[in-house]
């Protein structure tokens, strides 16, 4: 059974022995492993992940960074993590150039600290964040105005994104009356900005106050 509140990570991965040392060095997260970038494309059908760690060779001769692309076409907004031993730095670079491209490259074998501080930089700094980032930046270049749809859009994502990386570590239920006071909005968008991410499975709806569920 998956862990409520932990990030979800899709390993692409067909070496049970590497597997099995992904299972001990991310045991903080949940992690869901598939052999190829076939079982991937599957797997993100029916959920998508918050991180996706993807070898280079894959069972059935599949070649990992053959599926990037069509990964990153299913979901641009979650990062992705090349690990290999058979790619070159031109090869390494190739997968990090690109609207369709990886965040980071590792190679094997890899670095627990590595790996460690990788996933969790991936977690918070990419994906939700970077799209966040650029919605942003977007909004300041156009300088919309204070009540402007898009930027009252804009401003909501911006505190869910501050909402996950606020609850996500944490144990327990919310108090919703002090993330309301906290942000300096009511408590009716702090509960349907919290809804919004239990919807995106972002966050599980243990973390609701009994009364709100």
């Amino acid at each position: 059974m998956k862990s409520a509140g932990k990030a979800r990570i899709l390993i692409v991965e067909d070496d049970p022995a590497q597997i099995r040392a992904y299972r001990k060095i991310l045991s903080a997260y949940d992690l869901d492993p598939v052999a190829n970038g076939t079982e991937a494309l599957s797997a993100m059908a029916r959920r998508l992940p918050d991180l996706i760690i993807l070898d280079h060779v894959l069972a059935g001769g599949e070649r990992g960074g053959d599926f990037l692309p069509l990964l990153k076409v299913t979901a641009a907004h979650v990062p992705i993590v090349v690990v290999s031993g058979t790619l070159d730095v031109k090869g390494q670079l190739g997968l990090l150039q690109g609207p369709l491209s990886a965040h980071y490259t590792i190679e094997k074998p890899v670095p627990i600290d590595l790996l460690e501080s990788t996933v969790e930089r991936a977690l918070t700094d990419c994906g939700f964040g970077e799209a966040v980032a650029l919605l942003k930046s977007i909004e300041r270049s156009d300088k919309f105005d204070h009540d402007d749809p898009d930027r009252r859009f804009i401003e909501r994502l911006a505190r869910q994104y501050d909402l996950l990386r606020r609850i996500r570590p944490a144990h327990g239920k919310v108090n919703i009356s002090e993330l309301a006071r906290l942000y300096r909005v009511d408590r009716r968008t702090i509960r349907r900005d919290l809804h919004d991410l239990i919807r995106r499975n972002q966050l599980p709806q243990a973390i609701l106050p009994d009364s709100e569920m």
